[in-house]
């Protein structure tokens, strides 16, 4: 027989997730098209701020820039195992590509979709840039510390997200290469990367479906080739909602064979 009590209890506490004080609705200032009911959480990351989170298989979220200089460097490991993460060159080899895009899946190292991105406005984000280090922050734009400057201290995309992956028992060791979301970096004639610093990019958003239960990180320090000399990073809204895992005609599935094989790889493990 059904257990009506248990029922009762679920939905009291669904009810009491949804009166939660403490959670405005921020999705609002850069999703407003999203359904009130549909939003699971939402933030505002200031620039230079770090953020993580654990997710589910079909959850989806949206990255929206609210500045001009958003850079946001993400990275991502499978749930059921930190060892299995995100990885650049099998992802770019697969889909013959040198930057990520609407119709991208992003690959672990066991051939596996770890995310799809679903939609995005802007047509190119960065795989290749890597990470602002400290000692390259501190040359560029000078010290400031949070001892003296508070929140307005500068913090390098490489000490946010050890900051961020330190919570689920990782290290310097297991940091990778992360995809660098609103920014454009083309290889000029001399061979030398180039990034683009007249690309506006305030408005805009992309979206990734989790295609297996992962860890993901960022953080929204500068991109380490941005030439502007002040540290004057933009900030980055994130809402994450439900949206199933992707269906047999889902457009990602569809880009490329070898996106069509690494999500059925995540169908299978799934299943299992």
């Amino acid at each position: 027989m059904p257990n009506h009590h248990a029922r009762t209890e679920d939905q009291a506490v669904d009810q009491a997730i949804d009166q939660a004080v403490d959670a405005p609705p921020l999705w609002q200032r850069f999703a407003p098209d999203l359904a009130p009911g549909s939003v699971l959480c939402s933030e505002i990351i200031p620039g230079g701020g770090h953020w993580s989170w654990r997710l589910s298989r079909g959850t989806r979220l949206r990255f929206g820039a609210l500045g001009e200089r958003a850079n946001c460097a993400l990275v991502l490991y499978a749930a059921h195992d930190h060892l299995e993460r995100y990885n650049m060159p099998d992802t770019c080899k697969a889909l013959h590509t040198a930057h990520l895009t609407r119709g991208h899946v992003l690959m672990s190292d066991m051939g596996r979709a770890m995310a799809s991105i679903t939609q995005d406005s802007l047509g190119w984000h960065d795989p290749f840039g890597a990470l602002l280090d400290t000692p390259r922050m501190q040359a560029k734009y000078g010290r400031q510390r949070f001892e003296t400057q508070r929140n307005a201290m500068h913090r390098s995309g490489r000490d946010g997200l050890l900051i961020e992956i330190g919570k689920y028992g990782l290290s310097a060791r297991d940091l990778i290469t992360p995809v660098n979301l609103f920014s454009r970096v083309v290889v000029d004639h001399e061979g030398r990367f180039d990034f683009d610093a007249q690309r506006r990019v305030l408005g805009h958003s992309v979206e990734l479906r989790c295609d297996i239960d992962l860890i993901a990180a960022l953080s929204c320090a500068p991109h380490p080739l941005d030439p502007r000399p002040d540290y004057a990073p933009g900030p980055l809204g994130i809402a994450a909602w439900r949206s199933g895992p992707a269906a047999p005609e889902d457009f990602c599935r569809n880009w490329r064979p070898q996106c069509a094989r690494a999500m059925h790889n995540s169908d299978v493990f799934a299943r299992c």
